[in-house]
Order: structure tokens, then sequence, then C-alpha cells
């Protein structure tokens, strides 16, 4: 299961090189996996006014190649495993067919007193792979 998310590289996203800094990309992995909830039909808002809330607990980044100011790129976004508290998400941003960075980030989910909680069954389903006959070989 995957998500596109599509972004133009501004000013603000580069540094006095002219190319995206670092730290923008983990914005732009923060956006593009809100995004991924969104299309699953999870949003983070409500989840969050339900004391239920996700928080990064690890991130790895590769950075391959630089992105510049007005590039358009794409990050695409993809669930590793979902295990009883916490998702591992891939993230990719290209350009055209070009890599650019790679990412892995652990989330956990966590409750109002930011200790780790089961993930809710619904939001286990949205993010689990449906490997259901009819889905497998598609």
């Amino acid at each position: 299961m995957e998500h596109l998310t599509e972004r133009r590289i501004y000013y603000h996203h580069t540094d006095a090189g002219g190319v995206v800094y670092y730290t923008a990309y983990l914005e732009q992995f923060e956006e593009a996996r809100a995004e991924f909830f969104l299309s699953r039909g999870i949003n983070i808002k409500d989840l969050a006014d339900a004391g239920i809330h996700f928080v990064v607990a690890s991130v790895q980044v590769s950075f391959r190649s630089p992105a510049f100011f007005y590039d358009l790129v794409r990050i695409l976004t993809r669930v590793e495993r979902v295990g009883t508290s916490s998702v591992v998400f891939n993230q990719q941003v290209r350009r055209d067919a070009h890599l650019l960075v790679d990412s892995q980030t652990a989330v956990v989910c966590v409750g109002d007193n930011f200790k780790p909680r089961r993930i809710p069954p619904e939001i286990r389903q949205a993010l689990t792979p449906d490997t259901s006959p009819a889905q497998e070989g598609q």
C-alpha cells in the first residue's frame, strides 16, 4: 500500500547553497505521512482530539542527490510494517524518475500521557495492506 504526494520546492526549503536543506525533508515526510493517513480514511487531528497520537520514534535518511528551488518532487510513502503500537514507513523523494532521498521512519501510537498504546483495530486495519485473494496479483 502506498501513497504519492507532490510538492514544489520553495526558497524557504533551501539553504545558502541553493539546495533543499536537509531538515526540510523531515517536514515534507511528515506532511506526506499525514496525506497517507488521510488517503486511508484516518484523520490524525480527530485521533489527537480522541487522545491517540502517532509520534516519531526514529528516522533514518539517505541523501542521494539534491533538489533545487522550484523543483517539483514526488514523495512516495509506503507502510513497511505495522506492530502492536508502532508503524514503520518507507518514504522516497523523487524528481521525475531520479531518486533524491530515501528514509525509514518509525512512529509509535501513544495516548495523552505519551506512553505507548496499542494501535486501535480500525486504524491497524486501515494501515495493513489488503491481502485478500481478490487483491493478490493486482
